[in-house]
């Protein structure tokens, strides 16, 4: 069984002083933080959009049954299939059966944080399907043999550099192309994909209840070349992404462009509410929408985690988070990286395996502070603490540490005790696991107890 701790500590311990790596993420990110005033600047009063979209997505997960049983009702008068995943492995077992149906041997797919969830290329590379990612960033990766590196951008540890040399290793390509050249080498690649294959599979930023539609928001095209182009169109969609009805969209695409990428409003917004339809000359002949729960509702349970849940996927909080910064999308090894990874992590693969998610971060707050949705993400992560160890999952040393911390701070003879060098030297001798990845403490030679009294005495 893979200790998904020790791993986070392996990765993180080699990424962290890496300082190229440093040095990409600052220039790329950097980037980001010019972008983004500009995108945000189309709002009079950002606060109260914030406050407001808050509400709008609380009253979505509030209500989020009946809000589904509404969605399925809309979109099936229309021809599509919904289909119910309780987990990953049903999730998959329902594409693998269209697929088997379609006698598809080629998947196009766009960029879907939810199927790198489910492991889905790994699972259709295994059925004898290729499945190509159609985003550049998400090619790079797949080329390169990487999962994604960001939740928004999936290949932002690598510099233009990395990418030409990448592509002249798997494509034959010359290694000093530019940019723009290495996108044209990749639009040609894809484009004769889309047509070529039997399936198309995306994800979805939001599902609509009134109208039973699926949004999708993007600076490619490539979304809705995959859900256009092959005759069977597969939506593979977390419960989540739920909002109320059509006129949210106003809110929350222009929330996501601001602070996903600096953008007003991104390049290419969709719109779809089911396959084609009689006297319709585009679309595709089916559509299938396949709802995934995967441990949502383990979130959905817990008052306190559940606004969790309104994540609209911005990656604002990455790009602000100074751990993310630091160790980088990898090291986390799990499909969401950065705060709000380590919230939701836990819940949707287990608290025994990934408790250590939580306890990984500064708690400074920035990652709330930013949050389109102001998710309360640094309170979260200290209630996925209480959790772990309410359910066991503290570890014996970790136990007794508090215990002995509990009494010497409820006493104040041992709190005034051994100051300085005694404390010190109890601290960071004895507690190694506090230490193994920190400076060490320096305790003050007086507390703030025994000032005080000399300061009455003078």
């Amino acid at each position: 069984m893979t200790n998904f701790s020790s791993t986070f500590l392996a990765k993180s311990t080699v990424k962290a002083p890496d300082k190229e790596h440093r040095r990409k993420i600052n220039f790329n990110i950097g980037k980001y933080n010019d972008a983004v005033p500009f995108g945000k600047s189309q709002f009079a009063d950002l606060t109260k959009v914030r406050e407001l979209a808050k509400n709008v997505k609380w009253r979505a997960i509030e209500h989020l049954d009946q809000h589904l049983e509404s969605f399925e009702k809309k979109i099936t008068s229309r021809g599509a299939k919904v289909l119910w995943a309780k987990d990953a492995a049903e999730a998959l077992l329902y594409i693998g059966n269209i697929c088997k149906e379609k006698n598809c041997k080629q998947v196009v797919k766009s960029k879907s944080m939810v199927t790198e969830e489910i492991h889905l290329n790994h699972y259709l590379e295994g059925m004898g399907i290729e499945s190509v990612e159609t985003d550049l960033g998400e090619y790079i990766q797949q080329l390169d043999g990487e999962t994604p590196y960001h939740i928004v951008t999936p290949a932002m540890h690598k510099n233009k550099e990395d990418v030409a040399k990448l592509f002249a290793e798997k494509l034959g390509t010359p290694r000093n192309l530019t940019p723009q050249e290495l996108t044209l080498v990749a639009r040609k690649t894809l484009r004769e994909k889309y047509t070529e294959a039997e399936i198309g599979i995306t994800g979805a930023n939001f599902i609509i209840a009134d109208i039973g539609g699926v949004a999708i928001t993007e600076n490619e095209g490539n979304a809705r070349l995959s859900s256009a182009f092959p005759k069977t169109h597969i939506v593979v969609v977390g419960i989540e992404k739920m909002i109320p009805t059509l006129a949210d969209l106003a809110l929350f695409w222009p929330l996501l462009s601001a602070h996903g990428t600096g953008q007003k409003v991104t390049v290419y917004n969709s719109i779809i509410t089911g396959p084609k339809q009689a006297g319709e000359s585009d679309g595709p002949e089916e559509m299938f929408v396949i709802l995934l729960d995967n441990g949502r509702t383990n979130l959905l349970k817990n008052p306190k985690t559940r606004e969790s849940l309104y994540c609209i996927r911005c990656g604002a909080c990455l790009n602000a988070c100074p751990v993310y910064k630091n160790i980088g999308g990898h090291s986390y090894d799990t499909t969401y990286s950065g705060p709000i990874g380590s919230v939701i992590t836990p819940h949707l693969k287990g608290m025994k395996e990934y408790k250590h998610l939580s306890i990984a971060s500064s708690l400074c707050g920035n990652c709330t502070e930013v949050c389109p949705m102001k998710i309360n993400i640094h309170e979260i992560l200290l209630e996925n603490r209480r959790v772990a160890v309410d359910e066991g999952f503290g570890t014996i040393t970790e136990r007794l540490a508090w215990k002995v911390w509990k009494l010497a701070s409820m006493n104040r003879f041992m709190m005034n005790a051994g100051n300085g060098h005694l404390k010190n030297w109890v601290v960071n001798r004895t507690f190694k696991g506090w230490t193994a990845q920190r400076s060490d403490l320096d305790f003050s030679q007086k507390t703030f107890n025994e000032l005080w009294k000399e300061g009455k005495r003078g």
